[in-house]
């Protein structure tokens, strides 16, 4: 399968697509414990903030399969949104009928893009930062999140096919890179501890 075929998928079903997405999780055997997401032109493609609570909200394309085959795979989601106005969001996500399926969702106006949603996240469901997986339109927080150790990918229309399986393969890669850091730094601690062993005999 193509990245064309990921980012077209305009015209398939939600069932279609969450099917496709169970696929490409199922190709990776490091996956992330919980995937968190922005709300505005991230799920849906507005801002909350210009919308009124008694309009229908609607999601990305791709949103709602995607979210669905996480859940179905035991991979917990999460929300992470700067918007100045949760009241509107937390509607738009019940009347989406996707608001139970978060663990969290951090909903609030911050100056820090985003590090203290992710503090908080943290604290909430005690899984550290590089077992997340974390997608948001604006360079600005993919940057700050990052330097969390949290694997950040940037979407310019919308999380789709393609940002997922983007998503999970740099997920890997940077679990991948931090183990062969780990057993770097093991084999030296040994190496060291043998020496000054060797240098102070009892």
């Amino acid at each position: 399968m193509n990245s064309r075929r990921d980012q077209r998928g305009e015209g398939m079903g939600e069932e279609k697509v969450k099917e496709e997405a169970m696929r490409i999780i199922e190709m990776f055997q490091v996956l992330p414990r919980l995937v968190v997401f922005d709300l505005d032109y991230t799920l849906w493609p507005f801002y909350c903030e210009c919308r009124s609570k008694s309009e229908m909200p609607s999601l990305y394309s791709h949103a709602k399969g995607i979210l669905s085959a996480l859940k179905e795979k035991g991979i917990d989601i999460a929300i992470a949104s700067r918007s100045p106005t949760a009241d509107i969001a937390n509607t738009f996500l019940s009347k989406l009928g996707i608001k139970s399926m978060f663990v969290t969702k951090e909903i609030f106006s911050s100056w820090t893009h985003k590090t203290d949603h992710f503090q908080r996240i943290h604290s909430r469901t005690g899984i550290p930062f590089n077992s997340m997986l974390f997608f948001d339109d604006e360079n600005r927080n993919i940057q700050a999140v990052s330097k969390m150790g949290v694997t950040s990918i940037y979407v310019s229309n919308g999380v789709n096919l393609g940002a997922l399986r983007q998503g999970l393969k740099e997920f890997t890669e940077n679990q991948n890179a931090s183990e062969k850091n780990k057993q770097t730094w093991l084999r030296k601690y040994s190496q060291n501890s043998n020496s000054s062993e060797k240098s102070n005999p009892k």
